[in-house]
C-alpha cells in the first residue's frame, strides 16, 4: 500500500481535506476519561514527590538519628527515587511485552504495599524499605501513563492529553501539601501523610479493570478485533475506517522489521540514537535545572529564607505547589498551540530569571542584609521558577518522548528515558543539601541556572517540533536528520 503524509489519518494534510474529524480536547468523554484514570499514575507521581518535603519534617522530631544526619534524609527522599530508577528500567520492557494495562495495574500493587509499609514502619530503616517499593510502583507508571495516553490520543490534541498526565502529578503535589497541612496537628502526623499515598493506587487499580489495553500494542500484538473494539470508542465511523486501514498499513510493515528490539538495538539505529538523546536529554535537563529540589525541599527552602515554623513553611509551598497546578493547565493550552520547541524555550528562559533571584536572595541572606526582604525575595523567586517551568519544561519532556519513538522502541525507549530522569533525579536530590552545606545555597542555584542555560542550547539544537504530526511524521523527521531528505521520499514511496 502506498501511503502520504496527507493519507495519514490526524496529520495536517488529512485534517485540511477532511476538517470535521478534527477531535478537540473536551470532545470525546471517553478519550479524557481513559485520560484521567492513566493519569493517576502521574497523581501517585506528584504526591510522593510532594508529601516526603513535609513528612520530612516530622519524622525528624520522631527519629533523633534522621534529625542529625542530613544524609539519612537525603536517603529517606533518595530511595523512592532509587526504586523509581529501577520501576523505570523494568517499565519499559513490561509494558512491551505485558502491555500498557497490565504496567499500570502491577504499579498500583506495588505503590500501595510501600504505602502500607511506610505508614507502620518502626525505624527509619524499614520506613526507607517502604520509600523504595512505592519508588518501583512510581518508576513504572511514569513509563507507562504517557504512552498508554498517547496510543489512544488523536494527533492533533495528543500534545493536550499526554500533559494532563503531568497536570495530575501536579495536582498530586498539591494535594500532597494540603493533606500534609491537614495532619500537622494529628498524632503519627508523617505515618498518615505517607500512608494516605496507597489511597489513589487502590482507585486507579478498581478503575483500570474496567479500561481496555492501548489500541496500538494490541494491533502490534495482532489482537484486530480488541483493537478495533476500543477505536470504535475514539473515533467517529468514517475516520474510524481511516484508523483501522492505517494501523493494518503499519502493521503490515512492522511484520517485516525486527519484532524484538533490545537495548543494544536503540544505539545501533542512527534515527533512533537521534530520537532518544532528544528524549533523553530533555528528561535529564527536566531534573538539572532543579524541579523536584523546588518541590521536595520546598519547606526546607523556606525555612533556609526566614520562615522557621513549620506549619507557615507547609503553607506556602502548598501556594507554589498550587501555582504549579495552575502553569501545567495552561501548558495544556500552549503545547498543542505554541508547539513543544518554543513552550520549552521559553520556559528555560524564564527558569534562568527566578534561579538568578533565588541564587541572590541566599546570597543577600549570606551577606546579613535585610533579613525580612531577602526572606520574601527568595519566596518570589520560588513562585516565579514554578511560573515558568510549569508550563513549559513540566509537561513537554513527557510529551516529546510519549511521541518520538517507532512503534517498535515506543516501550522501550521511554523506559530508557524515564531512567534517565530519575537517575537525575536521584542525583539533585542526594546532593542539594549537602551541595548547599559545602557551597552555600546561593551558589547552588546559580549553577542550576547555569545548567538551564545549557538546556536551552540543547533544546534549540536537538529537539525538533512534534506539535500536530502523526507517529509517522516524527519517525521521518529522524530519518531525515540521519540520512538527509532523499530517505523520506524512498520511504513514502515503499
Amino acid at each position: 500500500m502506498t501511503l502520504t503524509l496527507e493519507s495519514q489519518p490526524g496529520s495536517s494534510g488529512y485534517l485540511d481535506i477532511y476538517p470535521e474529524r478534527k477531535m478537540y480536547y473536551f470532545k470525546n468523554p471517553y478519550v479524557l476519561g481513559l485520560t484521567v484514570v492513566a493519569g493517576i499514575g502521574g497523581l501517585l507521581f506528584g504526591y510522593d514527590t510532594g508529601v516526603i518535603s513535609g513528612a520530612l519534617l516530622y519524622i525528624k522530631d520522631d527519629f533523633e538519628a534522621v534529625k542529625n544526619s542530613s544524609f539519612l534524609q537525603e536517603t529517606i527522599v533518595s530511595m523512592a527515587l532509587l526504586g523509581a530508577i529501577v520501576g523505570a528500567a523494568a517499565g519499559g520492557w513490561i509494558n512491551d511485552v505485558h502491555g500498557r494495562k497490565k504496567a499500570t495495574l502491577l504499579a498500583d500493587v506495588v505503590f500501595a504495599l510501600g504505602a502500607a509499609v511506610m505508614a507502620a514502619a518502626p525505624d527509619p530503616y524499614i520506613l526507607i524499605a517502604g520509600r523504595f517499593l512505592v519508588g518501583i510502583g512510581v518508576g513504572v507508571a511514569s513509563v507507562t501513563a504517557p504512552v498508554y495516553i498517547a496510543e489512544a490520543s488523536p494527533s492533533e490534541i495528543r500534545g493536550g492529553l499526554v500533559s494532563t498526565n503531568v497536570l495530575m502529578i501536579t495536582v498530586g503535589q498539591f494535594l500532597s501539601y494540603l493533606i500534609n497541612l491537614a495532619f500537622t496537628q494529628v498524632s503519627g502526623t508523617w505515618r498518615w501523610m505517607l500512608g494516605v499515598s496507597g489511597v489513589p493506587a487502590v482507585i486507579q487499580f478498581v478503575f483500570m479493570l474496567c479500561l481496555p489495553e492501548s489500541p496500538r500494542w494490541l494491533f502490534m500484538k495482532d489482537d484486530k478485533s480488541k483493537a478495533i473494539s476500543v477505536l470504535s470508542k475514539i473515533y467517529d465511523f468514517p475516520r474510524l475506517e481511516d484508523e483501522i486501514d492505517y494501523l493494518s498499513s503499519q502493521l503490515e510493515e512492522e511484520k517485516h522489521k525486527k519484532k524484538n528490539v533490545s537495548y543494544m538495538d536503540v544505539f545501533k539505529s542512527k534515527e533512533i540514537r537521534l530520537a532518544f538523546l532528544a528524549g533523553a536529554g530533555l528528561q535529564a535537563f527536566q531534573q538539572f535545572t532543579g524541579i523536584n529540589t523546588v518541590m521536595y525541599y520546598s519547606p526546607t527552602i523556606v525555612q533556609m529564607a526566614g520562615f522557621r515554623s513549620n506549619q507557615l513553611a507547609l503553607l506556602l509551598s502548598l501556594i507554589v505547589a498550587s501555582m504549579n497546578a495552575a502553569g501545567t493547565v495552561l501548558g495544556i493550552y500552549l503545547i498543542d498551540h505554541l508547539g513543544r520547541k518554543k513552550l520549552a524555550i521559553s520556559s528555560l528562559s524564564g527558569v534562568v530569571v527566578s534561579l538568578a533571584i533565588l541564587s541572590g536572595a541566599f546570597f543577600a541572606s549570606q551577606s546579613g542584609s535585610a533579613d525580612g526582604l531577602h526572606g520574601w525575595i527568595a519566596v518570589i523567586g520560588l513562585a516565579l521558577y514554578i511560573a515558568f517551568f510549569s508550563p513549559g519544561m513540566g509537561p513537554v519532556p513527557w510529551t516529546v518522548n510519549s511521541e518520538i519513538y517507532p512503534e517498535a522502541y515506543r516501550g522501550l525507549c521511554g523506559g530508557m528515558s524515564a531512567t534517565v530522569n530519575w537517575v537525575s533525579n536521584l542525583i539533585v536530590a542526594q546532593t542539594f543539601l549537602s551541595l548547599t552545606e559545602v557551597a552555600g545555597t546561593g551558589p547552588t542555584f546559580l549553577i542550576l541556572a547555569g545548567i538551564a542555560v545549557l538546556a536551552v542550547v540543547f533544546v534549540v539544537m536537538y529537539v525538533p517540533e512534534t506539535q500536530g504530526l502523526t507517529f509517522e511524521e516524527v519517525e521521518m523527521i529522524w530519518k531525515e536528520r540521519a540520512w538527509g531528505r532523499d530517505s523520506n521520499t524512498e520511504s513514502l514511496l515503499a
